[in-house]
């Protein structure tokens, strides 16, 4: 699907008149003082996936007024120390009265807090604006950090369930970024302009066949007339200091809505790097690595939602994200014989890095709903192009000798499109929905290597030098079935891809071509008991494609001695997989058991005789996996929250290495514990503690390690300026340690630290001027004043 398709079908949509709207308009009092409630939100919800159609704050004498409520919708009224309460389409929204949360503030007692998470289909959704949890949370990556069932490591990568990878969907929608851009645009939000975030552990066949898990995170939107704006500033400091700054602006009429998001990140981060690694009866090798990275990020997107009338919505988002990396690595590599009495080689290696990265993308969409029947379409564009030169200098330590240089200069060029159409139809209380979808992508990869002569003259190196490209080509189509059968949900889908890739490997003259055809089925069912308890079981299967650094067939070096190598011939893994969730309250509970087939993995072979250490791709028989999470909140006292987590994990995989089998069960466990305290002068204290213990796979055992976080946070100003300090990992005690299980095989031992240990401080500010009141509403409100 070409941009100019998409631009024409946008003028299309932009051709059409809509009709005039009704308003709708209401007041919210509290239940038991009747008194008039101030700012609640009052939003309208699409039924079928709970995307805000709009959203208004009532006013000081608790009057709101919305443009329309469309077929197939429902108000949801909210507000801090209220029950959230949803009305239909239906009822009358004339006088909605909330009632207030239960307290008790005489005494210690331990109780569940108030309904911050629920469940959707087996899903767990965490309310995130307002949210206890997150006061003091500086960004939406510390937000995550907290969240049931998901995890962050060192380097700001996520997970679900201690091993997925999820996909990052916006308002129900997929987002297509690099991951470096992905990581800067999710630092950019503070947790005040995020509305909930849905954790699927084990989506359906609606969803791409990767999608292994989804995250979805849904932005509170700005549903009243006029501009809004928000400032978020981080800083972080340590033996260097980082800087985010992101700027938001929204500005909405009556029929569209314009968004403005802009960002400028720069600063040093810094790696560190340590191995020990030995063949039985052979030399010892000790290594040690430095790196300082001085980056700078600019990123800018824009867009805008035409709500053509109440049927028709067209939108269209366009973003550019520009990274420059300037990295300082420094190594020393020291050998000696066996038992450490004599010194074989010490050599000190620079690896300067200078590196670039440009990505621009395009999304548009339209959705058309009447009634009960619903079409939509979702069109992304990306293009990312990558820049890097290094310079590989090794030396004699002692003496400064040169021993070799060699330089490297990489272009590496990613192209991805994507067009999909869904459609579903409301039959009674059954929904059926079917869609198709295309994708598409070319990635590109030429890195030449010039080595120093003995005559001081870069000679071109054609063994490490290497032309890599990589196409490939999905087609895939779903249809499944949802159905209500009084307390009873059930949902039933099929999928099928099917994938056309070419791999060629142009320097060795060597091309992989498949086409493969995979059908994929769903199951979930849902039992709601009442509305503190529910029971949800999933099942699902899916499948994970080899990605383009796990099939380039050459050399990406960690070191001159030290790199890994794709396999083009890596064929793809499956994965089945069942989930129990049950949820009282809000202590939910998830079991999870699956089994995946060709796991896709690498390995180290080293070599004694040239000392290298190289990691080579390969697939798995099959790997077993397990899971058991808990997640409970208690109120101890009305200013002390407790928030527990506890995960337990099993894995157990089947792997052939260097003509050994290796089947090891593994048993490992996670403890987490957010402590939110709200102190006088409206000050929030939050301390957070994660505890891993240790675990691995067959080849290597991960070492124990855990963490602790303390901050504090403070609104000022009617909360238009919010301000936050932390301390993230006050220990410095999250450095991953791994050490080779078999040392009769090889005793390899390393250690991966990142300056996660750091202060942040952060600012965050809310300006504009939009008004939900038309003229009627204002009148009301002049009237009451003049009573």
């Amino acid at each position: 699907m070409t941009i100019k398709l998409w631009l024409s079908l946008l003028l299309l949509f932009l051709s059409l008149f809509g009709k005039a709207q009704e308003t709708v308009k209401g007041k919210v009092l509290d239940s038991e003082t009747k008194k008039e409630i101030f700012r609640a939100e009052i939003s309208v919800l699409n039924e079928s996936d709970r995307r805000i159609i709009q959203k208004v704050q009532t006013d000081s004498s608790g009057f709101f007024q919305l443009n329309t409520i469309p077929d197939g919708s429902y108000l949801s009224i909210q507000k801090n120390d209220y029950e959230i309460r949803k009305l239909e389409k239906t009822e009358d929204f004339s006088l909605i009265e909330l009632k207030p949360m239960a307290e008790n503030i005489s005494e210690v007692v331990i109780r569940a807090t108030g309904r911050s998470i629920k469940l959707n289909d087996g899903n767990i959704v965490m309310s995130v604006s307002g949210n206890k949890d997150f006061k003091t949370s500086a960004n939406l990556i510390e937000v995550l950090k907290k969240t049931p069932g998901v995890s962050i490591d060192q380097e700001g990568a996520i997970f679900i369930g201690g091993r997925i990878t999820p996909a990052i969907f916006i308002d129900g929608k997929p987002i297509v970024m690099s991951s470096q851009e992905l990581q800067a645009y999710l630092r950019s939000l503070p947790p005040e302009m995020v509305e909930s975030i849905e954790v699927n552990a084990n989506p359906s066949s609606k969803y791409d066949a990767e999608f292994k898990g989804i995250i979805d995170i849904r932005l509170k939107r700005n549903g009243n007339l006029g501009w809004k704006g928000n400032y978020n500033g981080n800083t972080y400091i340590n033996r260097f200091s980082y800087r985010e700054n992101a700027l938001n602006l929204s500005y909405n009429t009556a029929k569209t809505a314009y968004s403005l998001q802009a960002s400028y990140n720069n600063g040093i981060s810094i790696y560190k790097y340590n191995a020990l690694q030995r063949l039985a009866n052979t030399n010892v090798m000790q290594t040690t690595t430095h790196q300082e990275d001085e980056g700078q990020i600019y990123s800018v997107q824009t867009g805008a939602d035409f709500r053509i009338n109440d049927k028709n919505r067209v939108g269209i988002n366009v973003r550019g994200n520009f990274r420059k990396n300037e990295r300082s690595r420094f190594g020393s590599l020291y050998t000696t014989n066996k038992d450490g009495s004599q010194l074989i080689f010490n050599t000190e290696s620079e690896n300067p890095i200078d590196y670039s990265q440009e990505n621009y993308g395009l999304t548009a969409d339209y959705s058309f709903q009447n009634k009960g029947f619903k079409l939509s379409f979702l069109g992304n564009y990306l293009t990312v192009k990558n820049k890097q030169k290094d310079d590989f200098i090794n030396r004699d330590q002692p003496t400064t000798e040169l021993l070799s240089y060699w330089k490297s200069d990489m272009l590496n060029n990613i192209d991805i499109q994507t067009a999909q159409i869904d459609a579903s139809q409301k039959i009674g209380n059954a929904d059926i929905e079917a869609g198709i979808k295309y994708s598409r992508s070319d990635t590109n990869n030429n890195i030449r290597y010039d080595t120093l002569s003995v005559d001081d003259r870069f000679v071109f190196d054609p063994e490490r030098s290497n032309m890599f490209s990589y196409k490939e080509k999905i087609w895939a189509g779903y249809l499944s079935y949802r159905q209500k059968f009084g307390k009873l949900q059930v949902n039933a889908g099929l999928r099928f891809e099917n994938t056309q890739s070419i791999s060629d490997a142009v320097t060795r003259d060597s091309i992989v071509s498949r086409n493969y055809l995979e059908w994929l089925p769903s199951f979930s069912t849902t039992y709601t008991f009442n509305k503190t308890n529910e029971l949800s079981l999933s099942y699902s299967r899916k499948i994970t494609r080899p990605v383009f650094s796990q099939l380039n067939p050459f050399r990406v070096y960690y070191s001159p001695l030290n790199y890994w190598i794709g396999n083009p011939y890596l064929q793809p893994s499956f994965t089945s997989q069942i989930k129990l969730t049950y949820r009282y309250k809000n202590w939910v509970t998830g079991v999870t058991v699956g089994k995946e087939k060709d796991v896709m993995t690498r390995y180290p072979v080293y070599n004694p005789e040239t000392n290298v250490l190289e990691y080579l791709g390969t697939n798995l028989p099959y790997r077993k996996f397990a899971s058991v999470e808990t997640s409970f909140p208690v109120k101890l006292t009305k200013w002390w929250n407790v928030t527990s987590q506890i995960a337990g994990y099993y894995n157990d995989e089947f792997r052939p290495y260097l003509d050994e089998v290796f089947a090891l069960k593994i048993y490992s466990y996670e403890l987490r514990v957010n402590q939110v305290f709200s102190l006088p002068k409206g000050y929030t204290v939050n301390l957070f503690a994660n505890y891993e213990s240790k675990t691995g796979n067959s080849l290597y055992i991960i070492k124990p390690r855990y963490t602790v976080d303390l901050s504090v946070q403070k609104s000022w100003f009617n909360n238009t300026l919010n301000t936050k300090i932390a301390y993230n990992n006050i220990f410095d005690s999250y450095n991953q340690q791994l050490e080779f299980r078999h040392k009769q095989i090889m005793d390899n031992r390393f250690t991966h630290w990142w300056d996660s240990s750091r202060l942040i401080i952060s600012v965050a500010y809310s300006f504009g001027s939009s008004k939900y009141q038309t003229k009627d509403i204002q009148k009301t409100e002049e009237e009451n004043r003049a009573r």
